[in-house]
């Protein structure tokens, strides 16, 4: 999948400056009922967005961006409301980061290393998830978080 980048705002206006949204993930999601469910999503998303598969064992990561910012999904990491969420994602685009990479690990998870070198550790809470399933919840934080900023009514508090 490439990367999907929005061009001028309404009137010819450039739009705010956004993040690439970057998902990388272990194991091929193929066609399944899972990726429809990650593709509906992310084509929701206004920002740009770019998935990245690697096999489960081995595949080096693609080169990180010098500006950019990783974020390691993993069981033991910090759990963030969507609100809470979409605040770093609004630090991060207003800091002047390009690029936020969201790993997702393979059945083993990620190792210690990669772990200790994320800018953030996000939890979707104490429950291990299938991969394919990590990546449509991933998918779907980012739409609430970009939505929350955009004030779309689509998250409701409550």
């Amino acid at each position: 999948m490439g990367v999907r980048r929005r061009g001028a705002g309404k009137g010819g206006r450039p739009q705010r400056l956004t993040v690439l949204l970057h998902i990388i993930a272990r194991g091929k999601i193929g066609r399944s009922p899972e990726a429809e469910l990650t593709d509906r999503y992310l084509k929701r998303i206004t920002w740009p967005t770019k998935i990245t598969e690697l096999p489960d064992r081995g595949g080096a990561l693609p080169e990180a961006s010098s500006n950019g910012i990783t974020v390691v999904l993993d069981e033991r990491g910090t759990a963030l409301a969507s609100i809470d969420f979409a605040k770093k994602l609004e630090g991060w685009r207003d800091g002047g980061r390009r690029e936020t990479r969201f790993l997702i690990g393979a059945a083993d998870g990620h190792a210690e290393p990669l772990r200790e070198s994320a800018d953030l550790l996000l939890s979707f809470g104490p429950a291990t998830w299938p991969h394919l399933l990590a990546r449509a919840m991933l998918a779907e934080q980012l739409f609430r978080a970009t939505s929350i900023l955009a004030n779309h009514p689509y998250h409701r508090e409550g």
